[in-house]
């Protein structure tokens, strides 16, 4: 008996004693802040890190994104309409270059991480969401979508909110009107999103059918309940008028019309090849393995331990999202990326798991219990170190992955003279993009038809090689190119009339 009163006083003593320390009591704070400085600075530094150019899909976005209008509404285009606005503004203030289309989303991206970690701290302990958010925000899956300059982030972004909100309403006992309007906002906003009007039905359908989310949604006040109500239905009104007035949003908000089995099966196999497989065979944007060995393993003990809990809302919502993700991505490949979410949130359940079992081997030894940190430690060095190279060095040189991105806008801006004309010939995504440059006042003119030889400019340029008889002054490579040659620029022999003084 005086023994055990000795180790519990012992132990008490040591627990005392280790919670004076200044780095254990504000561990937390300082974990929080350091990741915070490692996120912003791996996020602000993309365009210069990988994949060190531009995509297709990234040129589209910003030449779609440039030429919207204010009367775009009034025509029912609100298709990604916050995402394009957004872009339009930092192409605009800072002219067309690498970091100006990829702005909007390290932007998102920021308020992306902030929400994950805030989503993930509300669910569980701090110290399961502090090493969680580590693995997420850090991961080089989503260092690549928070740097990729198309409306893709917004596939992310959308649930990432309506769940955090939906926590700060499930499980309070009063919960505040204003977080039934901003859910209710968000959802109406996320539906003229491409794919995200199926995500809202899921909700809606989710919440219906869980009993415990039914039990909130009884007890919520009348009137901000009828207010949110009346919201959702006024964003379908909105969205009905806008598809009425402009129909080619419909297929772009419901996807792939026309879709076969055969056709959504083979979807689901291009969606999520480059994200599990182990060697990259296919020419894609994304890096494969999009999600490490580790990360899989973690979520798999994450899905094991809330077998037991399944029916508890925080529990099921990773794995119903995981089907939705596997439904979207039939219908569309690229829609796989919302897979990052409940990977995150099953990540999560598996350190949670294996920290539990830890602290119930020894749960009176805080110096026991302190010694995990080391191990774990290591393990996440591991998996962020190795992320992060594999995201840099991985989109430079991987040869199917790379060759999806260029750099020719910086090769443009660089070799080009002022006030040149530049052809484009036989690629509209290309011309469309290069296009911009021609707002920037004494820039360049493009075009995308040669003119008779009589009628060079002065000079010019083509982007590739044309059959062009100018007289050829200087060939820019790139080794983003498979060819390595870039650009052609000329002169042209032809005497330029002076311009007429009126």
């Amino acid at each position: 008996m005086l023994f055990s009163v000795r180790v519990c006083y012992n132990s008490y003593v040591k627990k005392v004693a280790l919670s004076k320390l200044f780095l254990y009591r504000y561990r937390f704070y300082i974990g929080f802040f350091l990741l915070a400085v490692a996120y912003l600075t791996l996020l602000f530094g993309l365009p210069l890190l990988a994949p060190n150019g531009l995509s297709e899909a990234e040129m589209a976005s910003a030449a779609h994104s440039y030429a919207l209008q204010p009367d775009n509404i009034l025509r029912g285009d609100l298709v990604n309409l916050p995402y394009r606005a957004l872009q339009k503004l930092s192409i605009s203030v800072l002219g067309l270059s690498v970091y100006s289309v990829k702005l909007p989303s390290i932007i998102l991206g920021v308020f992306l991480g902030l929400l994950l970690i805030l989503l993930l701290n509300r669910w569980f302990k701090t110290n399961v969401a502090l090493l969680a958010s580590i693995l997420a925000v850090l991961s080089a899956s989503f260092l690549y979508l928070a740097g990729s300059g198309t409306p893709l982030i917004m596939l992310v972004f959308w649930p990432t909110l309506l769940l955090w909100l939906g926590s700060k309403i499930q499980g309070v006992t009063k919960p505040k009107p204003s977080y039934c309007f901003i859910f209710a906002f968000a959802l109406l906003a996320s539906i003229f999103t491409p794919y995200m009007i199926y995500l809202a039905g899921f909700i809606v359908i989710f919440a219906l059918l869980h009993p415990h989310l039914r039990f909130t949604i009884k007890t919520l006040p009348t009137i901000p309940l009828i207010l949110t109500i009346f919201i959702i239905l006024l964003g379908l009104s909105a969205l009905v008028v806008a598809a009425f007035i402009n129909p080619a949003i419909i297929p772009e908000l419901l996807l792939a019309p026309g879709l076969t089995m055969n056709g959504f099966i083979d979807n689901v196999k291009v969606a999520f090849l480059p994200l599990f497989s182990w060697s990259t065979t296919l020419e894609s944007d994304f890096l494969s393995p999009f999600v490490g060995l580790a990360s899989i393993a973690l979520a798999v003990i994450g899905l094991l331990s809330t077998a037991k809990g399944f029916f508890a809302s925080r529990n099921s919502i990773a794995s119903w999202l995981i089907v939705f993700t596997i439904f979207l991505a039939g219908l569309n490949p690229e829609s796989a990326i919302l897979i990052l979410l409940p990977l995150a949130i099953l990540i999560a359940h598996g350190l949670r798991y294996i920290l539990d079992k830890w602290y119930d081997l020894f749960p009176d030894n805080p110096y026991a219990r302190i010694s995990a940190v080391f191990p774990i430690g290591f393990f996440m060095g591991i998996m962020i170190i190795g992320g992060i190279s594999h995201f840099i060095f991985g989109y430079r040189y991987v040869p199917m992955v790379a060759d999806e991105f260029d750099n020719d806008i910086t090769l443009v801006r660089a070799n080009i003279e002022p006030g040149s004309t530049l052809y484009v010939i036989d690629d509209e995504t290309a011309y469309n993009f290069f296009k911009i440059l021609e707002s920037e006042e004494k820039f360049c003119t493009v075009e995308n038809t040669l003119p008779a030889p009589e009628n060079y400019p002065k000079n010019f340029a083509t982007l590739g090689p044309t059959e062009v008889s100018g007289e050829l002054i200087n060939i820019i490579t790139s080794p983003k190119s498979n060819n390595s040659d870039r650009i052609y620029l000329y002169t042209s022999n032809q005497q330029v009339p002076e311009q007429v003084q009126e």
